[in-house]
């Protein structure tokens, strides 16, 4: 009886022991259970966006009403055109409609690309807003629902649609204050050859709700209404984007310049940015979780927000990079590219509050994104999971010797993943992918979450010139790989020590002088602000500084960031009624207590932009009919100076200097920018630098 006993004992021990275990296991699966489904969910107390921590949000649900798909998942609706893919409307916190109901449904929420083939007689290519012809429903449940609108290409379409298979996705998910969206473009191998000049998503809101725009914490403003730019209300100015408000219906924007560019944004900055609706309390964001399906790497500048209200999320472009980024396809040539998701995602405020901190909810909600990438949830085949793709790590050192007698370690250096090419082909690179990671102060890097597929690595450090790059190809083909390529040893361009240098080399003009703006070309934002460069007209007050002698730069007295123009830009000719403007030459001046004419020099030249600019250098010899020591012919179309830009595209040019043109003493360089058609013609230095020969021990260094 007595071992009975303690056996039912045991057996109800068991029993409890048991039953708590279950409890915990059955615990442990509802916090997952809710987790994953608020996986892209952003819950804050300040957000009407959440549910109580008790209540589930509802099931996503597609309805199909005659031309119009209508995904809905409680928090947002979004109606999407049959067959076309057009988003036509966005309902949300009680607002029928965030789109500009005034528009067109095809001008509302769309994608669209500009192509041009053989036959193209527009000058800038042909606009598509790619309609879709077919629908078909990807997934659907109560978890998500993802819809395709497809556009098949054949040959008879020649010259009339752009030759791609275009398939556009659109998901919703359960409990997401918004929804996302991306796009496959395929070119099959025996079709055409065409040229890709830009593709992008936009949403253009309605104008009488949305009136507060956000690209970063500090550049956000109240914003003047399309109908300023009007004629009558609005003035053009020297290009048709930049408007002087003369007449604005709100007084407080009288005198400023309106124009999109001032709101240009690098790759890498531009994870999120959209507008809020101050009355309403209702934000709308663009979320852009990854740019490895952006054109350009980390540096490529795009358009982000501006006055309609509009939004985009631009995925390749020929903005700050001119032909030279345009994609060309040849004829039989196979292509195939997923770009996005991007994420619009939406946020109001529940309670009284300030609808300002509804930035900082949406940078917050971006970071989560970001943390979520790469998605699970898009169920093309194109788009690689997270165990479907590799990650790359390293050491990356700086061996220059007129420096450090150690290597230096790659203190912030940027190292990317990039097609196989030719150094600093990533600038350009379009039609693949692109994983940037930044190094430590110690120099280690890890790339992570990089597709299958061949590559180089690239890399730029900052405070060194030109580029890095692996000779050898770096396969990610075993899923979940993760190689380690060691240490890698950059030996950026030296000849000899250093007599003297002006500027940062950082690849941007950012740290020359920017004068102030014409009182009567401003934008208010950038007043007082460390983005003084992106005022228009700027390249107008170098004629103003400089009216008869052009800019001379003594080194060792004067100082880059006050005496050297942030661009070399033409000069307005007003004695001419032929020649409206006329190139400039720039004179350095330095001394050289020692010179051994018996050996070569260099002088480096980085550039941070150029546009339909030739730059010729001449030593101590300032007639420009004689023969140039060096010329760039010309070069760049970046049109940087007329977009409020800082820098284009990075060049390096690398000049020799005979010690016999050099002299003991007084010398001067000059730097002529020859081609003066526009006043938008010029160049922007990064970096300039004079070397002694590397056997000489004899040179003043400056």
């Amino acid at each position: 009886m007595k071992s009975m006993y303690f056996s039912a004992m045991d057996s109800n021990k068991f029993l409890i022991i048991l039953l708590f275990f279950v409890f915990f296991i059955s615990l442990f699966f509802s916090e997952f259970t809710a987790a994953l489904l608020q996986q892209h969910q952003k819950s804050a107390s300040s957000s009407d966006n959440f549910y109580g921590n008790n209540e589930i949000p509802p099931a996503v649900t597609l309805q199909i009403q005659d031309r119009y798909a209508v995904l809905d998942n409680g928090f947002v609706q979004v109606s999407i055109s049959v067959p076309e893919g057009h988003i036509v409307g966005i309902q949300y916190h009680g607002i029928a409609n965030l789109l500009e109901v005034l528009n067109h449904e095809t001008d509302r929420g769309y994608w669209d690309l500009v192509w041009s083939d053989e036959e193209t007689t527009r000058k800038k290519g042909n606009f598509d807003r790619m309609e879709g012809t077919n629908l078909s429903i990807v997934v659907q449940n109560e978890e998500q629902i993802e819809l395709s609108f497809s556009r098949t290409w054949n040959s008879s379409l020649k010259g009339k649609l752009v030759p791609l298979n275009i398939d556009k996705r659109f998901v919703m998910l359960r409990g997401s204050s918004g929804f996302y969206s991306y796009a496959i473009y395929e070119h099959l191998q025996e079709w055409p050859a065409f040229d890709l000049d830009n593709t992008r998503i936009a949403f253009k809101l309605r104008k009488d709700k949305f009136d507060y725009m956000a690209i970063a914490d500090e550049r956000q403003r109240y914003m003047p209404s399309p109908d300023d730019r009007v004629v009558g209300r609005g003035q053009p100015l020297a290009y048709p984007e930049a408007v002087l408000l003369v007449d604005p219906i709100e007084p407080q924007f009288r005198g400023e310049v309106d124009d999109k560019y001032a709101y240009s944004c690098e790759s890498r900055e531009s994870g999120v940015h959209g507008w809020i609706s101050t009355e309403s309390a209702v934000g709308f964001w663009l979320i852009t979780p990854s740019a490895e399906f952006r054109s350009g790497g980390p540096l490529k500048q795009f358009l982000t927000s501006h006055v309609g209200p509009t939004t985009l999320s631009v995925f390749h472009s020929t903005h700050y990079a001119g032909a030279d980024m345009i994609i060309t396809f040849e004829a039989n040539e196979s292509w195939k590219k997923v770009y996005g998701p991007v994420f619009i995602y939406l946020n109001s405020l529940s309670t009284e509050g300030d609808p300002l901190s509804l930035w900082d909810d949406a940078k917050e909600q971006m970071l989560h994104e970001v943390q979520c990438w790469p998605y699970e949830f898009p169920a093309s085949e194109d788009f690689p999971r997270l165990d479907q793709r590799g990650n790359v790590c390293g050491r990356l050192l700086v061996m220059d010797t007129c420096v450090s007698d150690d290597n230096i370690p790659a203190d912030e250096a940027y190292v990317g993943l990039a097609p196989v090419g030719d150094v600093g082909s990533w600038q350009t690179e379009s039609k693949g992918y692109q994983f940037w990671a930044k190094a430590d102060e110690y120099g280690f890097f890890t790339i992570n979450n990089v597709r299958p597929g061949d590559y180089n690595l690239y890399a730029w450090v900052p405070g060194f010139i030109g580029d890095y790059k692996t000779e050898t190809v770096i396969s990610i083909s075993n899923a979940g790989s993760f190689i380690d390529v060691g240490e890698l040893v950059y030996e950026p361009p030296r000849n000899g020590s250093t007599l003297w240098e002006i500027g940062i080399p950082d690849r941007s003009a950012a740290e020359f002088y920017v004068p102030d703006p014409n009182p009567n070309y401003i934008n208010k934002l950038y007043l007082n602000h460390t983005d003084r460069y992106r005022q228009y007209g700027l390249w107008e007050r170098y004629s103003e500084l400089y009216p008869d002698e052009d800019l001379v730069f003594t080194v060792g007295t004067d100082d880059y960031t006050k005496d050297w123009f942030f661009a070399q830009v033409t000069r307005k000719n007003n004695n001419s009624i032929d020649n409206l403007y006329q190139g400039t030459t720039w004179k350095i001046q330095f001394e050289l207590e020692g010179v051994d004419q018996s050996s070569i020099y260099k002088l480096r030249l980085a550039l941070a932009t150029a546009n339909v600019a030739e730059l010729q250098v001449r030593i101590n010899d300032g007639n420009l009919n004689s023969s140039a020591v060096f010329s760039t012919g010309k070069i760049g179309k970046d049109n940087t100076i007329a977009r409020h830009g800082i820098h284009g595209l990075y060049r390096l040019f690398n000049v020799d200097v005979a010690g016999t043109q050099l002299l003991e003493g007084n010398n001067t360089i000059f730097l002529t920018q020859a081609n003066h058609v526009s006043p938008f013609q010029g160049i922007m230095y990064d970096y300039i630098r004079l070397e002694g020969p590397s056997s000489s021990n004899s040179l003043k260094k400056m």
